[in-house]
């Protein structure tokens, strides 16, 4: 009876109707919007994909034209890096869980909170509008084509200039957040390790995401007013913009990774029954990439024509990025040591991360090095250590933590036999396609091209394969979780015996997160030990 009555609560989604989420000021129906838009576009952005990958499967232009060919690229890559991997763990389940985390009833600034969202709306809305006019200048809008293509790319600027606006107002609120409402007793070294994540993305998006936004009004004014500041043919310098895109860019990298590495730091210790081993090397390591996220953009553009010691300098630096990730990597696989490890399917995520991001990581020396770089540059092998960092790491650290989370944002159990199931095929996709590129990326292989040499073929229809594979994958997890939603079992309040305060409120919580603001007297992490670290 008592988990019957569980079950049937609703908590915060008691209120039904439209107009209850469009002007909700609930952080967590907040978060569950987000969560709804940015995988509504990575599905998008999977699908564009899953074109690209069809039209190599031959070495010449057999379905689309190669303009078709850049703009499949194009969408693929904005969908996933704008609308979905930025946006997706910051603003999505960010939202939801901080204040649960830190024993708030909200963020600072609810009617902010729900503003961003909708500027994000309208940023979007913007890019799809510009969209009308097909866009072929590939993600990074590199100048001077963008300045001079026939591509709506001022309306596009526009957009992002928005979706920027959107991630600044959700940067500023979670930093006041953390700063100002954590509950009595939550000192900083008492905090979840997620908040410790979500506080050096907040610091990024809030520093970093203004120079985007001031890059791509110079890029319009540029093209509707015909100033000179990105077109050699006007006076400007192309390289300039170059500086400009991945001066944000780059720390943006670690807006996508830094909240997944929280997530997976939370996951960790509560299937390994332990203490997280490491506690202030994990924290304080997050706001050391954060830091070095900032000195090491020109690594992206050693052939662009920087000097020789500017070249030498990005180079020396990058090195240093790997310090503090390697310390997190160290710390997650010490505190599965000796654990008392189980295979749920967050578990399996958050595993797969270690390793594949492990794989992106050590393979990053490469493109940080110059003599290899210039070899490597442009080729399928950065196309692959891109995507074992971002899919590999952000995106199986994101699908950690749906799984994780969703018993209590929905109060609704997961079957766990088909998300095992979706695990493995995902694991096995994502390796058949994009291990694969680093072979034919060594082999000499440039990307973006819609054609190829014929002694790349195998190659390449191996990595189609290993997508299609990928794709299965990914919607038996989609269904997994629309039949959660409708029919899942009603999950108990902590399904995994976890200790921190999320876990502490009914599945889901209800609209005030708690009936009293808690007072914590100690750490989350304390498995199998009563004290955390020293203050």
């Amino acid at each position: 009876m008592e988990r019957a009555a569980e079950g049937n609560r609703r908590g915060y989604l008691a209120e039904r109707g439209w107009r209850s989420w469009a002007y909700t000021m609930d952080h967590k129906r907040i978060g569950v919007m987000y969560l709804y838009t940015t995988i509504a576009f990575f599905l998008v952005g999977g699908v564009f994909a899953l074109l690209l990958r069809l039209e190599l499967l031959s070495p010449q232009a057999k379905y689309f034209s190669d303009h078709a060919y850049n703009v499949f690229f194009t969408l693929h890559g904005a969908m996933m890096i704008f609308l979905f991997i930025i946006p997706a763990i910051p603003s999505g389940l960010g939202n939801f869980f901080i204040p649960l985390h830190i024993g708030a009833r909200d963020v600072a600034f609810p009617r902010i909170n729900l503003a961003s969202y909708w500027v994000f709306v309208a940023g979007f809305l913007v890019v799809i509008a510009s969209l009308v006019s097909p866009m072929d200048t590939g993600w990074t809008f590199y100048t001077p084509y963008s300045a001079k293509t026939g591509a709506a790319v001022a309306t596009l600027s526009f957009g992002i200039f928005l979706i920027g606006m959107s991630s600044i107002l959700t940067g500023l609120n979670f930093i006041v957040t953390i700063h100002k409402l954590r509950a009595p007793g939550m000192t900083w070294h008492r905090l979840p390790l997620f908040i410790w994540g979500m506080y050096a993305t907040s610091i990024i998006q809030v520093i970093a995401t203004p120079v985007v936004g001031v890059t791509f009004l110079l890029l319009a004014m540029e093209r509707l007013l015909g100033v000179g500041f990105f077109d050699p043919a006007k006076g400007g310098d192309p390289v300039l913009f170059q500086h400009f895109f991945w001066f944000y860019s780059h720390p943006v990298v670690y807006v996508m990774i830094l909240p997944a590495m929280g997530i997976i730091s939370e996951v960790i210790p509560v299937f390994s029954r332990k203490p997280i081993f490491g506690y202030k090397a994990i924290a304080y390591s997050s706001l050391a990439i954060a830091f070095l996220g900032f000195l090491v953009w020109g690594h992206h553009m050693f052939t662009s024509g920087m000097s020789p010691l500017a070249n030498a300098i990005f180079s020396f630096l990058t090195f240093f990025v790997a310090v503090p990730t390697a310390v997190k990597v160290f710390n997650w696989i010490a505190t599965l040591y000796k654990g008392s490890i189980t295979f749920e399917s967050p578990m399996l995520y958050a595993l797969t991360f270690i390793f594949l991001f492990a794989v992106g990581g050590l393979t990053g020396p490469f493109l940080g090095a110059l003599a290899t770089n210039v070899q490597l540059h442009d080729t399928y092998f950065v196309v692959a250590h891109f995507h074992y960092t971002m899919m590999g790491g952000t995106v199986m650290g994101f699908f950690a933590g749906l799984h994780y989370w969703f018993p209590k944002m929905t109060g609704k159990m997961l079957n766990e036999k088909v998300a095992r199931i979706a695990w493995a095929l995902v694991f096995v996709g994502f390796n058949v396609t994009f291990f694969t590129m680093f072979i034919v990326g060594v082999r000499g292989m440039p990307r973006r091209y819609a054609e190829y040499l014929p002694k790349f073929h195998v190659e390449n229809v191996i990595s189609t394969v290993g997508s299609a594979i990928l794709a299965v994958g990914i919607a038996v997890m989609v269904l997994n979780f629309i039949l959660g939603l409708r029919k899942g079992a009603p999950a108990p309040g902590n399904p995994w015996r976890a200790l921190s305060l999320e876990w502490q409120t009914p599945s889901p919580p209800d609209t005030d997160n708690f009936h009293e603001i808690p007072v914590v007297t100690d750490w989350p992490y304390g498995y199998g030990k009563a004290e955390g670290p020293a203050e």
